[in-house]
């Protein structure tokens, strides 16, 4: 089969592979039919490559038909249509039983200290084959994969992999309070979502800021105030105050991650951390701080005392500093971690209707075939063409 494949910082390639094949009784086989190239896909294209390996599959966006099944699937058939979620949980462990799906006992990396596997995802997280490829190799048949109805194009539900999960989540952990201001720092595919499902439950008021037109005009046609973040050359933080009552928003969403713009000393990290051999450079990402924070640290500056701050874009460093003066001095819950997909599906599936309120049928801004992957890859990374959500169609 066509695959895509990593083999470098910034080489991407379409490669010929074995298909996969049923393991495990309660696997399947799906055949691929889109599959997302996410944004933090970005971190193993740039800076994540020593916990890769030359040859890994990419991708943990796919959705698909199922072409074979396990022994003992139960839950599925040959020709149903679903979608797999980015992290892999058996859905009967104590975490999965308490909606913390990204932390399945049954599939954590212990190896490497680390939660659930993924899709996709780096030696890190089981470097288990992904999506971006034209059949996946599904654990868990009867428990992980989500059944959804044929009719609607793929772009109604491919986004319950990640996106919408992940979006829905940060939302929630923001927590704002009823008649509140929310905040998104970063309006790429994650952030864009977030927008729409703050005003989908009536957020109060809902700003974005980013520094790229097209995301800004994005979400301005969502009726979302927005902010570019090049205008303001570190005035950001006291113009979102003159716009929520002179003391912060209630919440703020950190959309952006390990890769913030305005970080010169953590970019300065990354292009040595690219230069290591990897075996030095997972030893340093692992025990030094090499993420930029600027948003992260701009979230711990705007919001108001007592607020709260969602972390939802991904960070790597494992000794990244910290202003804990101000987090303590202004009393801020911070809240974090993969999207814990399977908790969220059962609030989100009745949305993904013909009336589609959260805009999930125009979402993508590019559907592409999968041997246009490696295109798309420096596109997305380079913000360029308007690219904000790219669909690979094996």
């Amino acid at each position: 089969m066509k695959a895509v494949t990593w083999h470098g910082r910034r080489d991407v390639r379409v490669d010929t592979v074995p298909d996969p094949v049923i393991k495990d009784p309660t696997d399947v086989i799906v055949r691929i039919t889109s599959s997302g190239i996410c944004g933090s896909d970005l971190h193993l294209y740039e800076v994540m490559g020593p916990f890769m390996g030359e040859g890994d599959i990419l991708g943990h966006e796919p959705m698909g038909i199922v072409e074979d099944v396990g022994a003992d699937v139960t839950k599925l058939k040959t020709g149903d249509r679903v979608v797999v979620p980015f992290n892999i949980s058996c859905g009967t462990c104590y975490m999965c039983g308490q909606g913390l799906h990204s932390q399945c006992e049954t599939t954590q990396v212990r190896e490497h200290g680390m939660g659930a596997a993924l899709f996709g995802y780096t030696k890190l997280y089981g470097q288990v084959p992904g999506g971006q490829a034209e059949y996946l190799r599904v654990p868990f048949g009867n428990t992980l994969p989500i059944k959804v109805p044929d009719g609607p194009s793929d772009d109604r539900f491919v986004y319950l992999s990640d996106v919408l999960p992940t979006a829905w989540q940060a939302v929630h952990y923001a927590d704002v309070p009823k008649g509140g201001s929310l905040v998104v720092l970063g309006l790429g595919p994650i952030g864009d979502m977030a927008t729409r499902i703050a005003r989908h439950h009536s957020v109060s008021q809902v700003i974005g800021v980013d520094l790229v037109p097209e995301r800004l005009q994005r979400a301005q046609n969502n009726g979302v105030e927005t902010l570019d973040l090049l205008h303001y050359h570190g005035d950001l933080a006291e113009a979102i105050r003159g716009m929520t009552n002179g003391r912060g928003p209630d919440s703020v969403i950190d959309a952006v991650g390990m890769e913030a713009h305005g970080s010169p000393v953590a970019k300065i990290a990354h292009q040595v951390t690219g230069l290591l051999p990897d075996a030095v450079a997972a030893k340093f990402m692992q025990k030094a701080g090499v993420d930029r924070l600027n948003a992260l640290h701009l979230a711990i500056d705007i919001v108001r005392r007592g607020g709260t701050v969602s972390v939802a874009g991904v960070y790597g460093g494992m000794a990244d500093p910290m202003p804990m003066l101000t987090i303590f001095d202004k009393q801020i819950q911070i809240r974090m971690g993969q999207a814990n997909v399977k908790r969220w599906v059962d609030d989100i599936l009745p949305l993904l209707t013909d009336d589609d309120p959260l805009g999930v049928d125009s979402f993508a801004t590019h559907h592409l075939p999968l041997n246009d992957a490696p295109h798309a890859y420096e596109t997305f990374q380079k913000k360029q063409d308007g690219m904000v959500k790219v669909l690979l169609q094996p």
